[in-house]
């Protein structure tokens, strides 16, 4: 099943018509009972759903991470502003999750499989600024990865690209969760490339101030509104070396 799953993924990204592309995806799973999605209504906020509040039959958590490319980062990086490419990548790569899950739940319905996913954005309190379903946390206890000092979650092909979810009523093996840390602040304490590269001042190396920085991002939107929803920055995303790892770094 995850083999047929990684495959949808594979040639839906391998087809799409933006402009926008990608690297190879990565496909991880976690049992719905996992003890720590009950532990998001503590990490992430109380009214974060459980796998059964989507689908009250869950037994599987299936998350997808699709990676940009070294140049897409290069670019963002580069940018005195948030660069045009970097807006366009996450607007297109929203419609692209959008796209794969209806795929995905339409195939899995051919197979006798129920599934049921969230948007993979705007799905979160516009006020408190708190997910009721966290892509990034639900990626992690499906062992995609670690969390870095800018709070997104870093995977064995970096942390710049968008993640996807779907709860399944069929069971899988959950992947094994990463033992180490792919932050090298975290890990050794010698950067801070995310926090110098915040143009809004957000994130800093007591935290991410929420506020300040969603504001920064609704201006980003408004700079770019002939493309769609795109309040995206990434700046700390692309900042780092943390931006493109291959499996094994």
């Amino acid at each position: 099943m995850k083999e047929y799953i990684e495959n949808i993924i594979l040639r839906i990204c391998a087809g799409t018509t933006g402009n926008t592309i990608y690297r190879r995806p990565l496909v991880t799973c976690a049992r719905a009972d996992d003890p720590l999605f009950a532990e998001l209504k503590k990490a992430v906020g109380p009214e974060h759903l459980l796998p059964q509040d989507l689908l009250p039959e869950a037994s599987s958590v299936v998350a997808f991470f699709l990676p940009f490319t070294r140049e897409l980062v290069a670019i963002n990086r580069k940018n005195p502003y948030v660069a045009r490419e970097w807006a366009e990548a996450y607007y297109e790569t929203n419609l692209l999750i959008r796209h794969i899950c209806e795929e995905l739940t339409a195939g899995l319905a051919d197979r006798g499989v129920k599934a049921a996913w969230q948007q993979p954005t705007h799905n979160f309190d516009q006020e408190k600024l708190i997910s009721f379903w966290s892509h990034k946390h639900v990626a992690y206890i499906c062992g995609a990865g670690t969390f870095g000092m800018h709070q997104m979650l870093i995977t064995p092909f970096g942390c710049a690209g968008r993640l996807g979810s779907l709860v399944l009523d069929q069971p899988l093996a959950p992947s094994p969760r990463h033992g180490g840390q792919h932050c090298l602040n975290l890990k050794e304490g010698k950067c801070l490339a995310c926090v110098k590269s915040c143009p809004s001042g957000a994130l800093t190396p007591k935290g991410l101030d929420k506020q300040k920085c969603y504001s920064y991002l609704l201006e980003v939107d408004a700079y770019y509104s002939d493309l769609g929803t795109c309040d995206a920055c990434g700046k700390c995303a692309t900042g780092g070396p943390c931006a493109i790892l291959e499996p094994g770094d």
